[in-house]
């Protein structure tokens, strides 16, 4: 009796099998999910439209729900950008993360103690940016690809004015900044805003290093890289504030290279 004892309140013993324990529950939860998903269907139409007709494209155009968030971020960004660099890097980020993961812990089983940073990053970056992006593309972009509030009319005849400028040019005119309507100091304003943001990485890098235990075990390659797919994500959400309270449209413009940020 005692020798049971001893094992329920050792934290070696505190263990259970998966089978049945884990396999039970895994298993009524997709029987649930299962009946949850038969009965939705059951009650509601698919959104099937009618065929494809070449001489009548539908207003708006829009890609299949799981493209959205891409086809949204084109209005905040440069199509390279929107279509092929930020996807480009979504992948490479995943691809990186068994090499720039150095925290040993919470392998195996989830804890959100010991992972914050990989964690909260994951769901803003997963469900705050990409599901809600899809979101507005499914329900709130109509007609011209405009936004409509959650229980406002589509209105095909629309008109929103084109009031979006670059910030060279939002500065020129809001500061009297004249010399920044000329393109290439505009081009080199902008590459310096640029710069100055990913240099922040390197400005925390040097006031934490010498304190901090998860930048001594990153090194310098592997935070530069975190550091530098971290502040690309983040410059989703202040590009879309831009646009939404200043109708900035870009960063910098390169002319030459037909190259928008």
């Amino acid at each position: 009796m005692v020798e049971k004892i001893k094992k329920a309140f050792d934290p070696r013993f505190d263990k259970v099998h998966t089978w049945p324990h884990l396999v039970r529950i895994e298993f009524l939860c997709a029987v649930i999910t299962l009946l949850f998903l038969l009965v939705w269907s059951l009650m509601i139409d698919a959104p099937l439209e009618h065929p494809a007709n070449p001489a009548a494209t539908p207003n708006p155009s829009k890609a299949p729900w799981y493209f959205l968030g891409l086809q949204e971020m084109l209005v905040y960004f440069d199509p390279w950008m929107a279509g092929v660099v930020l996807p480009s890097l979504i992948i490479v980020g995943l691809v990186l993360i068994p090499y720039i993961d150095v925290n040993p812990k919470g392998n195996g089983y989830y804890t959100f103690h010991e992972r914050k940073f990989a964690i909260v990053t994951y769901c803003f970056g997963f469900l705050i940016l990409w599901v809600s992006l899809m979101v507005v593309g499914v329900f709130l972009r109509g007609p011209g690809w405009n936004f409509f509030g959650p229980f406002a009319p589509w209105d095909s005849h629309k008109v929103v004015p084109l009031t979006n400028i670059d910030l060279n040019m939002f500065l020129a005119q809001s500061l009297g900044l004249d010399f920044l309507r000329n393109p290439f100091m505009g081009m080199l304003f902008g590459g310096f805003l640029i710069v100055a943001y990913y240099s922040t990485a390197v400005l925390y890098w040097q006031a934490k290093k010498g304190s901090s235990e998860i930048l001594q075990k990153l090194g310098v390659v592997r935070y530069g890289i975190t550091a530098f797919l971290f502040l690309t994500m983040a410059a989703l959400p202040v590009k879309m504030l831009l646009r939404w309270t200043f109708n900035i449209k870009y960063i910098m413009v390169i002319k030459q290279i037909n190259l928008s940020i």
